[in-house]
């Protein structure tokens, strides 16, 4: 299916582009790994990823956050889950980067989990509107875009200004893709325009905010501070939430299978005090649930639980605590 692109207006990049010496240098990373098989690739990250982790960068905040939200799990399996962590890391910068064909010529055969979910999913871009969809750091979050718009989902990814090379790089490649970048700044109009424009937003919803702009959530059985971002778009436009991963099958060059589930709906009319809280948590639930089942592809290095809720803040009820 030919791919579908997004509003002229949404394709072009905010933030800090390196200096001129970084860019030049970095034109020879970018060259290099365009040059070489999703295989090298592949086998280039794994390298990098076991050696941060034997050199123990941000290792003690991995490990920290795996003790919180595994008990269950003994040390060493948390340690084999952090060191995939840092390898699926290293596979996402690896492969993100280069110019031109990124996916291996397989990649439309992996599958997909929740069939029915992603089928709903088309069915309603089919009718002109678009959808949301949530994602986290998972797998491989840039290329997932990029398939879902050779899918024929022309998306559009909430994204933050960004400083230097890497990010610039990455910026780059998204609107390269044809994927449109909306910045926080008018956020929710801009997601209920492109929504009605048959657009599907694309946001990661696992990453800290300031205690001020967030809804705290149960993630891992402990309180989250999360965008409500999500949940007021959906509740203005009326459009359906999908969760939507890229799940690594275990093989080299960037081979995602599609995990899809949803639609997830809002509460009821009176099911919840408080139902932009209660819809959010039933998204982050979500992304849980598929993280539980592959905790290795998750971003262990990021300060999940750092931001605590503070007098008056929005909190959804803890659930007990999930094993497995």
């Amino acid at each position: 299916m030919k791919p579908k692109h997004s509003a002229e207006h949404l394709l072009r990049i905010v933030g800090t582009p390196p200096g001129r010496v970084v860019a030049f240098l970095t034109r020879f990373v970018w060259a290099f790994l365009t040059w070489l098989s999703p295989e090298s690739r592949d086998a280039l990250a794994r390298f990098v990823g076991n050696l941060a982790y034997t050199l123990g960068i941000r290792r003690r905040v991995a490990m920290e956050n795996l003790a919180l939200a595994m008990p269950e799990k003994s040390e060493a399996e948390r340690r084999e889950i952090a060191r995939g962590a840092y390898i699926n890391m290293s596979r996402v910068v690896v492969e993100s980067l280069p110019s031109g064909e990124r996916l291996p010529p397989d990649w439309a055969d992996q599958g997909v989990v929740g069939s029915e979910a992603w089928e709903a999913l088309k069915a309603h871009v089919a009718t002109g509107k678009g959808v949301l969809m949530v994602t986290a750091h998972f797998g491989n979050w840039e290329l997932l875009g990029d398939m879902l718009i050779r899918l024929g989902v022309p998306l559009d990814a909430l994204v933050r200004p960004l400083k230097g090379a890497l990010n610039t790089r990455i910026a780059e490649n998204r609107v390269r893709v044809g994927a449109g970048l909306i910045y926080p700044r008018g956020a929710i109009q801009e997601i209920i325009a492109a929504v009605n424009r048959g657009e599907s937003p694309f946001i990661l919803l696992d990453q800290a905010l300031p205690a001020k702009a967030a809804v705290f959530v149960p993630f891992f059985g402990r309180l989250a501070s999360t965008t409500p971002a999500l949940a007021v778009a959906a509740k203005r436009t009326g459009a359906p939430v999908f969760m939507v991963m890229g799940v690594r099958n275990g093989r080299g060059g960037a081979r995602l299978r599609l995990e899809v589930e949803g639609p997830i709906l809002p509460p009821a009319p009176g099911e919840a005090e408080d139902p932009i809280t209660e819809h959010t948590a039933r998204v982050t639930a979500a992304l849980e649930r598929c993280i539980r089942k592959y905790p290795d592809q998750w971003m262990w290095l990021h300060r999940r639980w750092k931001v605590q809720p503070e007098a008056g803040a929005r909190i959804a009820a803890l659930e007990p605590e999930t094993k497995g």
